[in-house]
């Protein structure tokens, strides 16, 4: 797609609340630029950032002690509401400029429309024991639909990963189930846990069955992954790894990714093992999410259409999905009815 259609009717994650100080900072969501700042109150305020008078971008200025963001080539300044006030021209009118909305969130800086209700903002829940490890941000140079297509398939585990999951040796045992929802994709990986030295700091030992159960869905495009392990005899093991990625398209080429990281311990003994092992945690998400990162410009130019691609079982999100970011991101209705999965999941197991 050469232009991405605006989609900030969905919350998205654009900035870390620390990153945010007295200098404004310019993002980008779907080839669109905004500026946020903090006002006089310290509020984190968004405008587009465009100064109305003669496109200069905004995020080159300055915060005045009014609190207004002044453009830096004519002093045009505008309040956190986008009121614009020209000081050469006091009785100038229509110097407005839009405004946005900004909510913090898990130590994010979340941006949508002012209509966007708060309900649509995702709630990143801290249920069943799990505590708060950290987030990160890495910038994909690719597409959106690339990104997605990377993240809705275990395949390549062996070739691109390091660490999590299974090596070569072992890809024709894995157990696979897909479902094709109205709204998502839930997909569960199941394969034997290559060695690897980090794995013992979560309590995972050679032999262990690593599962991978996640769910995909568009509004915004976000998943969540649910990292388990068990051993050969069926023993559960401590800690339980979850990563909720948000795929933030800031052009037509490029995605960024804001990933939170959250662990639980299912061993009451190891509980106050949980803090230290939760920063393990979200250390070994970051590699496994820049392993994608530094792969991904290899296929950065994969066509946005699957016509002509040899399709495999593990693929089977992948249709499904492009459907969904159509219909429910970019809110566009799609001619094709939608290739649901029926009541009973798909179940395929090799090995």
């Amino acid at each position: 797609m050469e232009q991405l259609p605006d989609v900030l009717r969905h919350f998205h994650p654009v900035l870390p609340v620390q990153s945010l100080g007295r200098k404004p900072v310019r993002v980008e969501v779907a080839g669109r630029a905004y500026v946020l700042f903090r006002d006089a109150q310290g509020r984190p305020a968004a405008l587009a950032d465009q100064c109305p008078h003669r496109f200069a971008p905004l995020s080159k200025g300055r915060v005045v002690s009014d609190g207004r963001l002044q453009c830096p080539y004519h002093g045009w300044r505008f309040d956190s509401e986008g009121r614009g006030f020209n000081p050469s021209q006091p009785d100038l009118r229509h110097c407005d400029v839009r405004s946005f909305q900004v909510a913090e969130h898990r130590g994010y800086l979340w941006l949508a429309h002012r209509e966007t209700p708060l309900t649509a903002l995702p709630e990143l829940p801290l249920s069943d024991g799990y505590v708060f490890g950290g987030s990160f941000s890495t910038v994909f140079e690719a597409p959106l639909h690339v990104a997605i297509d990377n993240f809705s398939e275990d395949e390549h585990t062996p070739y691109i990963h390091t660490r999590l999951g299974w090596d070569d040796p072992h890809a024709h045992q894995v157990d696979f189930e897909a479902r094709n929802l109205e709204d998502r994709a839930e997909v569960v990986y199941q394969a034997p846990q290559r060695p690897a030295a980090l794995m013992m700091l979560l309590g995972v030992r050679n032999g262990d069955v690593f599962r991978n159960a996640w769910t995909f869905r568009f509004d915004p495009v976000h998943a969540e992954y649910t990292v388990s392990w068990v051993s050969p005899g069926g023993e559960t093991r401590p800690f339980v790894t979850r990563a909720n990625i948000f795929f933030v398209p800031e052009t037509p080429t490029r995605t960024r990714l804001h990933v939170f990281s959250f662990l639980r311990c299912v061993h009451p003994l190891m509980k106050p093992l949980l803090p230290m092992a939760a920063k393990a945690a979200r250390l070994l998400t970051s590699w496994e999410v820049r392993d994608d990162a530094r792969f991904i410009p290899v296929v950065a130019g994969t066509p946005y259409s699957h016509k002509g691609m040899r399709l495999d079982r593990y693929d089977k999100p992948l249709v499904h999905q492009r459907r969904l970011l159509e219909r429910i991101y970019f809110g566009q209705l799609t001619a094709a009815k939608e290739d649901l999965a029926p009541a009973e999941p798909v179940r395929e197991a090799v090995g």
